[in-house]
């Protein structure tokens, strides 16, 4: 877990130096937060269905989640105003990192016919989101206890100013990006 951190330290800050000509360190471009989003549409009705998702988030990020509630009531999808739809937990620091190092190193090459995650995925701030189909990638999770499989957003928001910045960063990071 360190060694991700140590590798932004060391190789990646010398890179980016280098690549967009900055003048001071403090201008160098880092990972804030991550955020994992888990929407659980199917839970509004069934209590257990979210106790599940909140256990397993909590298993794959290292904290317990806060489930999220619907703003606005939506008479087409049954939802009313305060309802649970979904989990998320937003990870920083330490645990950020670990969880980095877990899911570019491990987690994204057990996802079937994986050949890269898109670079187009950047919300014009320095933000990038990618979506995971199942929450089996993560060698964390019991296969033989989950009962339903759900997809989640992973958002890596970043202090980089550009797009180009952050797919800069998150390259060396070793996000592997479609080339």
């Amino acid at each position: 877990m360190a060694r991700f951190k140590e590798k932004y330290n060391n190789e990646v800050k010398k890179a980016l130096m280098e690549k967009f000509q900055y003048d001071n360190v403090m201008q160098l471009p880092k990972i804030e937060k991550v955020v994992i989003n888990m929407g659980l549409g199917d839970g509004k009705d069934n209590p257990k269905v979210i106790k599940a998702a909140v256990d397993e988030l909590t298993t794959i990020a290292g904290q317990a989640p806060v489930i999220t509630k619907a703003k606005k009531s939506v008479a087409n999808f049954k939802v009313r105003a305060g309802m649970n739809v979904g989990a998320k937990v937003t990870l920083r620091g330490e645990r950020m990192y670990e969880f980095l190092d877990r899911f570019i190193t491990i987690a994204l090459p057990r996802v079937r016919d994986f050949r890269g995650v898109s670079a187009n995925s950047f919300d014009g701030r320095g933000n990038y989101t990618l979506g995971v189909k199942e929450q089996l990638i993560f060698p964390e999770i019991n296969i033989d206890k989950v009962e339903t499989v759900r997809g989640m957003d992973i958002t890596f928001v970043t202090s980089a100013k550009t797009d180009e910045e952050a797919r800069e960063l998150l390259r060396l990071m070793g996000m592997p990006f479609v080339k």
